[in-house]
């Protein structure tokens, strides 16, 4: 595989930072995914902590280097991470469980799976234009979709904020499927929370990634969005991955050779090539301490909660 790819996540103006994102990749598999979590103090961050650990800690295990079905392992990962978020809840005895939106992608053989669950979104771009996007589990979604409301009225709605999808709510989450999606060379896969996509137009995403490395082009974004959420901006996480191979590329094997950037990086260049077939590379900002956000925690509160949400994740991940 041959892509370029670039995360970032900030606070905005919110007193902390409850968006978590991670990517990871095999020789022949790349998994994204990015979660904005909810709930008091800081346990909307531990739920979306739980949401991409859980997925990021199965993915070594489960692609080796591949897997026959991408989507069961999507499938899998969001309800295990669900069970796992009550398990933190119930062993804190938490009056209301905390909850996280959740959106995951997989590329494998030149092919895109996707899931969602809430409000955090993904859009697949071409020639700056988009091909494709998730359809919010929201209030306003719905309204939209009964033709109640017009796609104008969307942002500024009064009910925008409530969604009926998430992982860690006493419901079974809503788990959304997307259609196989072949990747052409120079696609552009973006996944982001709502502090991005409600401020930004889709149109805006498409043309600022058509053409600029998502390393340079996703903090402008980012930067964008904050201007215009203002004095209450959200948090504000995106995940843009640039495809660099046509399905003829895949089946040749590729070539190139360059390497990974954790977030915050300068270099998106990735070719997985030359990867040993049981190799796996993550790129996840440990809990409590993101690349740029800020927590109110302290550093015995932060290590305590990493140890917690590991024993709490570890039955799901075997």
């Amino acid at each position: 595989m041959k892509f370029s790819i670039y995360q970032e996540s900030r606070t905005g103006k919110r007193a902390n930072n409850e968006d978590r994102l991670a990517y990871c990749y095999s020789r022949e598999a790349l998994l994204m995914v990015v979660a904005d979590g909810m709930g008091g103090h800081y346990y909307g961050e531990v739920a979306a902590q739980i949401a991409v650990q859980t997925l990021t800690e199965a993915f070594p295990r489960e692609f080796k280097p591949r897997m026959r079905d991408p989507f069961m392992f999507l499938q899998k990962g969001m309800l295990n991470a669900h069970r796992a978020i009550l398990d933190y809840a119930d062993r804190h005895r938490l009056v209301d469980s905390p909850r996280t939106t959740c959106v995951a992608c997989i590329v494998q053989n030149n092919i895109a799976y996707w899931v969602h669950s809430g409000d955090s979104r993904l859009y697949l771009l071409r020639n700056g234009k988009v091909l494709a996007q998730t359809r919010d589990h929201s209030r306003v979604r719905q309204l939209y979709d009964q033709g109640v409301i017009s796609e104008a009225q969307m942002n500024g709605h009064p009910d925008r904020h409530k969604i009926y999808g998430c992982l860690g709510g006493q419901q079974k989450p809503e788990i959304e499927y997307s259609r196989k999606a072949t990747l052409e060379a120079g696609d552009v896969l973006a996944l982001c929370t709502d502090g991005v996509w409600s401020v930004l137009p889709a149109g805006t995403l498409a043309l600022s990634l058509k053409t600029a490395d998502p390393a340079l082009a996703v903090p402008l974004l980012l930067g964008d969005a904050e201007a215009r959420g203002g004095s209450h901006a959200d948090n504000l996480s995106m995940i843009a991955v640039r495809w660099g191979d046509s399905y003829s590329d895949q089946s040749s094997g590729g070539s190139g050779a360059a390497s990974g950037a954790a977030s915050g990086g300068t270099s998106s260049l990735v070719s997985t090539r030359s990867m040993p077939k049981d190799s796996v590379t993550r790129m996840m900002d440990e809990f409590g301490r993101p690349s740029r956000g800020k927590t109110d925690l302290s550093e015995e509160e932060i290590e305590l909660a990493i140890e917690e949400i590991r024993s709490t994740i570890q039955k799901y991940t075997k």
